[in-house]
């Protein structure tokens, strides 16, 4: 059954679905959609074309789908994405996308952002991100699966994240992330692969071992890069996740590439 507070206020429109529960002073908007069992608890604002989705939960003071921080941005009826069961902590702020952008902002499912994070217009998280306290993101921002981001990291915009990284906290990325790598730094620098990520998501020592050695070729070889990609390429092919990273390379950024620093030998791989 949805339960609404007396003192929220749902506007016509609305559509909620079964079991949501809408918090004291609350805000939904006539174009927002509530999946079912999504909770609200307090003061939440939900705006725009906005789409909410089964079992979230939006803690006191966040906003979803506000209108986003461009002023090329002329009121288009752009949207916004939260996928089920992702958590929504306190003084987030999550703003729509633009017209001049890909005109959706979307958090995947199983998500975790934690308090006073921001995402920009136009960003695209995938499924499992963690994003602690304090982040902010530019838009256009692109999150691949599984990725943390560390506490007061600053994501310049347009910049991508690939599948299972790990940002460093109080990191400064400038520039693309290849998947499974970590950075850290004022001006992030590309220091390890996620080790620990790696096994969390249950990758064996093998694979690891595999994906370790390519990025020492990749990355900390000599030699022209473009030719480093050719011999990993060659040695490597058919490796599922190596070609994940050589496609992550190969895609059009507008960024390029986080350069490296050290190459943390204490993340060991057994």
């Amino acid at each position: 059954m949805t339960q609404i507070h007396p003192t929220a206020i749902v506007a016509p429109g609305a559509k909620l679905g079964h079991g949501v529960e809408i918090g004291p002073f609350c805000i939904v908007g006539p174009d927002v959609e509530v999946g079912d069992g999504a909770r609200l608890i307090s003061h939440v604002v939900l705006d725009g074309h906005t789409t909410i989705g089964a079992d979230v939960q939006l803690f006191p003071f966040s906003t979803v789908g506000m209108a986003p921080q461009d002023l090329k941005y002329k009121g288009e009826p752009t949207r916004t994405e939260v996928g089920p069961r992702t958590l929504v902590r306190e003084h987030v702020t999550i703003h729509r996308g633009t017209a001049t952008g890909r005109g959706l902002t979307s958090v995947g499912a199983d998500c975790m952002l934690m308090a006073v994070t921001h995402v920009a217009h136009d960003c695209a998280l995938g499924n499992g991100v963690i994003v602690a306290n304090n982040v902010v993101m530019g838009g256009h921002v692109v999150i691949g699966d599984n990725a943390v981001i560390g506490g007061s990291a600053a994501i310049h915009q347009f910049v991508r994240i690939g599948r299972a990284a790990m940002i460093g906290g109080v990191t400064g990325v400038e520039a693309d992330v290849v998947p499974f790598g970590v950075v850290l730094g004022n001006r992030a620098r590309l220091a390890s692969i996620n080790v620990i990520g790696m096994r969390r998501r249950g990758f064996d020592a093998a694979t690891i071992r595999s994906v370790r050695g390519a990025y020492r070729e990749l990355f900390w070889g000599e030699g022209v890069f473009a030719v480093r990609v050719a011999a990993v390429r060659a040695r490597l092919a058919g490796d599922a996740l190596v070609d994940e990273v050589l496609a992550f390379v190969d895609a059009p950024s507008r960024r390029g590439l986080v350069r490296t620093g050290r190459l943390n030998d204490d993340d060991s791989d057994g």
